[in-house]
């Protein structure tokens, strides 16, 4: 049989000789799949490098290299390709590209500092068009590829820094952790108190996401202009150190000294007596600023008329400027308070304070909340005559910070602290 007729009737079994491909080809390396449809080729003589090249898959130039590499002399290697072959890296087919890179990706330590990328997103696309009008051919996707090979990825910034650090910062802090210890070893009740942020009240648009049925999103107002009418939500948190439980006030007006102190007057009411039966002071852990601030008068005097009613000492110790994170209240109650919301627009001040109350976390965390209906005015003066009425004692350590405003005047003691 000549090899013509040979390759006609091989044609009756190419289905066995793609399934034979379909097998063997998808375990071998590129060299191996090379030398095996080569060699094949070779065994069917005229017109194999088509027959294989049609049922494998394979091109017919590189049949033709595997049957030209078979005439030769086959050597077993582990290498797949010749040294050098293949295609070159782009960095190192266009020398300057990687250096560019990093330059836009880092302008401000080692780039040009009128690099126009220093104002804009550095987005994959906008990176790859930069660099191609500096005449380098590089497609987004491969811009992510080098950056990822030299150790970048998206990150979002980070809180870390809290401005310049007080000379006793540390030494507040323990201060502060040791007043707590003594309070808490006593029975007496400590709190952590501070404002959350205000949240606008009506059909808006909410961070985060929540599960829905696929296609049925909540729908809300394309714009987020105030609502006059429902305006905004202020809630102020006290969190009890030692019960692992939170009170949440929810005004509607402003928040001010007179608000923070009757959201603390609540919670003594609502959670705080019946849990400190037999409490004769009280410790408050707070920021430094805000309507509880350490500067403001109104806060002292709105105090020492709650001391009074109680019957109860009331010491307040407040946290340096900057470090407002370290209060206890932002990472044991508002934050698992905004987890829990998120996704939700907060419709109306019920939505809120019901959102609030359904707060709990896996440590126990329980929470309750009230509605605020009271109108609470800005600008509220103390003159110097009533600020001095304040039995006000001043600790020895950070007076400024540190104080302890007594239930009467006649049991005004000397400054207290070491």
């Amino acid at each position: 049989m000549d090899s013509i007729g040979y390759v006609r009737s091989f044609t009756v079994v190419d289905e066995d000789l793609a399934g034979f491909f379909e097998v063997v080809l998808p375990s071998l390396n590129e060299r191996q799949r090379r030398v095996v449809a080569g060699a094949m080729a070779r065994a069917l003589g005229y017109g194999g490098v088509k027959a294989v090249a049609e049922t494998s898959g394979v091109s017919p130039k590189t049949v033709r290299k595997g049957a030209r590499d078979v005439d030769k002399g086959v050597e077993p290697s582990v290498r797949v390709r010749a040294p050098g072959a293949g295609r070159k890296p782009v960095e190192q087919a266009q020398p300057g590209l990687a250096e560019a890179l990093d330059g836009l990706v880092e302008p401000e330590t080692r780039g040009d500092p009128e690099c126009p990328l220093r104002w804009t997103t550095k987005s994959l696309r906008n990176l790859s068009d930069d660099l191609v009008s500096r005449g380098f051919t590089v497609s987004p996707p491969t811009v992510g590829q080098m950056l990822a090979a030299s150790g970048y990825s998206l990150q979002a910034p980070v809180k870390t820094k809290e401005g310049a650090d007080h000379p006793d910062r540390d030494a507040q802090f323990r201060y502060i952790a040791n007043l707590v210890t003594q309070f808490r070893a006593a029975g007496e009740p400590v709190i952590s108190v501070d404002t959350k942020k205000k949240e606008a009240v009506g059909e808006f648009s909410p961070s985060g996401q929540e599960w829905q049925p696929v296609g049925q999103p909540l729908e809300v107002n394309t714009y987020d202009f105030p609502d006059k009418e429902l305006g905004k939500a202020v809630p102020y948190g006290v969190y009890d150190v030692a019960e692992n439980t939170g009170w949440v006030s929810v005004g509607r007006s402003a928040d001010t000294a007179k608000f923070a102190v009757q959201s603390i007057r609540t919670w003594w009411h609502r959670m705080g007596k019946s849990t400190y039966p037999n409490a004769t002071k009280l410790l408050i852990t707070a920021d430094g600023g805000g309507s509880n601030g350490h500067r403001v008068r109104l806060w002292k005097a709105e105090l020492a008329v709650l001391a009074r009613e109680l019957g109860l000492d009331i010491t307040v110790v407040h946290f340096p400027r900057g470090t407002s994170k370290w209060n206890k209240i932002e990472h044991r109650l508002f934050s698992h308070i905004t987890m829990n919301w998120r996704g939700r627009p907060l419709e109306s001040h019920e939505v809120v304070v019901n959102l609030i109350a359904a707060t709990t976390t896996r440590t126990g965390l329980t929470v309750r909340a009230e509605l605020d209906h009271d109108d609470y005015q800005k600008g509220i003066k103390v003159t110097d005559e009533e600020f001095k009425s304040i039995p006000l004692a001043r600790h020895t350590f950070h007076g400024d910070w540190n104080y302890t405003i007594r239930k009467s005047m006649e049991q005004l003691n000397p400054p207290e602290g070491n």
